[in-house]
């Protein structure tokens, strides 16, 4: 996928706040000073009356967030997703979930992609986090088309929505015409021998596979599961179904993610093999995207093999 064209999520959100601006001016942008990295600040000087910067202090976004909400504003609240999910969960239950309110959370440089800045800023547990969130919804887009979309649905949601962003660059694989809607996913590719279901940077990752895995006779019905929260679960058990196999593919902990969710619902309703490929209960560590993606298995390669090994 040399070819294609890549541009990180993070950037199509701070894309999306600006057009999402111009249309309605009912809506304001916090960030907790990393606008940025986070790409808000694309917001910020568009529309500096409408931005504020809450400083280095994650909780105290969130609870800005939640009060100005209370005033039937709309609100995106910007930050890493490792202080985002982690370090303001209590704030983020208590004070945005609890009530419900409409608050827009822009997780950026979340899982390991986020590359040199190591393990204590690659957030692989944000998504186990925020599924446990009652009401709250849990969106991981896999491209800049389906990223800016997400941004529009979200801000037409109703209560938390949970935004998962990437720092690295991800191929896109929609065109201008895709549309996104919350809880459904998209079969990206179809196949007969197993289902795959992706989100995120993942989804790249993921058709990569089945592409490889095609010249060696398997073949491999992709899903693309952009909202993990709710789950479409219709799509997944008719493949499911037809394939008789599952892969699941996140750039997350294999503990509490996609993974989990998909298994939540298979266990219940249609019991298959299911074998989780992410980062599997490790801490990350420092390095390059790229080389990192595939020292964890999690680049095209590592995920073809992953999905052969299990079919065979």
């Amino acid at each position: 996928m040399a070819d294609v064209k890549k541009v990180a999520t993070r950037q199509s959100y701070g894309e999306a706040l600006v057009e999402l601006g111009k249309e309605h001016d009912d809506f304001l942008v916090l960030d907790a000073d990393l606008a940025a990295a986070t790409k808000s600040g694309m917001f910020k000087k568009e529309f500096p009356d409408r931005f504020i910067d809450c400083g280095i202090a994650e909780q105290n976004l969130m609870g800005v967030a939640a009060g100005i909400a209370t005033t039937g504003h709309k609100v995106f609240a910007s930050t890493f997703a490792m202080f985002a999910a982690g370090r303001a969960f209590e704030v983020v239950r208590n004070s945005i979930g609890y009530p419900h309110l409409h608050v827009v959370i822009g997780a950026t440089h979340a899982g390991i992609s986020v590359g040199e800045d190591g393990a204590t800023h690659q957030c692989n547990e944000d998504v186990a986090l925020m599924r446990t969130i009652p009401g709250m919804t849990v969106i991981v887009p896999a491209d800049d088309t389906e990223a800016k979309a997400a941004v529009r649905a979200a801000y037409e949601a109703d209560g938390p929505v949970y935004l998962r962003l990437g720092r690295l660059a991800a191929p896109v694989i929609h065109g201008d015409d895709y549309k996104f809607q919350i809880g459904k996913a998209v079969v990206e590719r179809e196949g007969t021998d197993v289902t795959v279901v992706a989100c995120g940077l993942m989804v790249g990752s993921a058709l990569e596979a089945a592409e490889a895995l095609a010249a060696k006779g398997i073949s491999c019905e992709v899903i693309n599961m952009a909202t993990i929260k709710p789950l479409d679960e219709e799509t997944l058990l008719a493949s499911a179904k037809k394939t008789g196999k599952v892969v699941t593919v996140e750039e997350h902990s294999v503990i509490g993610g996609l993974g989990s969710a998909v298994c939540d619902v298979l266990s219940a309703k249609l019991p298959t093999p299911v074998k989780k490929v992410g980062v599997q209960d490790v801490f990350g560590e420092s390095g390059p995207a790229v080389d990192l993606l595939a020292k964890y298995g999690l680049d095209g390669a590592g995920v073809a093999a992953s999905i052969e090994e299990f079919v065979k």
